[in-house]
């Protein structure tokens, strides 16, 4: 296959050596309009069956550490995910057994247990609200019209892109405002419940930090930000009775999200590797507190494919997933 012949030449064995980390962040247990981004199981086993046919995927921290050896072999893959949403276990977790892969799962533990991360709050109050009009004048967007099908994604996006960047009490307060203004209840079960987590990794699945409360580190002072990646790590160590190595960092965008000085601190708490958002495959002589990783979200095999050869083409660090379509999760 010309396909697979190009993929091993560009991601050869041993010291030249690329590896390619995929991130997901939930799997849906059907298809839902209002989250077109988002993999439901029969498009996750889809993607998990192409990656086997391109890819050898391995556990993430076997493969980093091998990348490092200069011993990985051709064609070099890892799954991650990101945040610690209870789909990963009830709907992603058969998925991934039945292909016999694994995969690591950063999780923010501040929301496990009946949490819910402002993002996610934000979309369910949009999409579920009966209003067709919301005030958003406290974010200088005025009130925007909620129109069934464009109109609340259109909403959705402003709000998004308004709220991100705030700093973490004022997002807070601002999602709370809206949800109040929407007159709708966030869920309380949308994150892994702690038992869930323990029976993940009771099933093989490799487990990874990703701070408490999942904020912008860039935007937190250095005590703050060095609280939520040792905090994290420790519930996690606690829980799981084991250490943990790995580290994401939050949106993880280089520069906007987090900065030199957490690359720092992520090496001083003695994690093994840190991964970023930034697109490319790693290599070896790649920062290990800084490896990249990328969201293949394309529906045929070939573009499927193709997107990957040329993720692992890429260069730079400039682009990232936050220019890849938006995940209303």
């Amino acid at each position: 296959m010309l396909l697979k012949s190009s993929l091993a030449i560009a991601s050869p064995a041993g010291r030249s050596a690329r590896l390619s980390v995929v991130i997901y962040h939930r799997v849906l247990a059907a298809p839902d309009a209002r989250r077109p981004t988002l993999p439901d199981m029969a498009r996750f086993d889809q993607q998990l069956h192409w990656l086997k046919t391109y890819f050898r995927v391995m556990p993430l921290e076997d493969a980093v550490r091998r990348l490092r050896e200069g011993t990985l072999p051709s064609r070099a893959a890892a799954i991650t995910f990101d945040d610690g949403y209870a789909d990963n276990y009830t709907c992603a977790l058969p998925v991934l057994q039945r292909h016999g892969l694994h995969a690591t799962f950063f999780i923010a533990t501040g929301y496990l247990d009946g949490g819910i991360m402002w993002n996610d709050a934000l979309s369910h109050c949009i999409h579920s609200t009966r209003r067709d009009r919301v005030d958003a004048s406290a974010l200088g967007l005025g009130e925007l019209d909620l129109g069934a099908g464009p109109g609340r994604y259109a909403a959705l996006q402003r709000l998004n892109l308004s709220i991100k960047y705030l700093p973490f009490d004022q997002r807070q307060a601002a999602v709370e405002g809206l949800c109040q203004a929407c007159g709708v209840d966030p869920p309380t079960d949308l994150m892994m419940s702690t038992g869930q987590l323990v029976a993940l990794r009771a099933a093989g699945m490799g487990i990874g930090a990703h701070t408490v409360r999942h904020p912008i580190l860039a935007q937190c002072d250095a005590q703050t930000a060095w609280r939520e990646m040792s905090d994290g790590a420790r519930w996690l160590q606690d829980a799981l009775g084991e250490p943990v190595r790995l580290f994401a960092y939050p949106n993880g965008k280089p520069g906007a999200d987090y900065l030199p000085e957490h690359v720092r601190m992520a090496r001083e708490l003695g994690f093994a590797a840190a991964f970023t958002t930034a697109m490319g495959a790693a290599r070896a002589s790649d920062d290990p507190y800084q490896l990249p990783r990328f969201l293949p979200w394309d529906r045929s095999r070939m573009a499927f494919g193709l997107r990957m050869l040329r993720n692992l083409r890429t260069g730079g660090r400039s682009e990232s997933a936050e220019s890849m379509p938006a995940l209303q999760s």
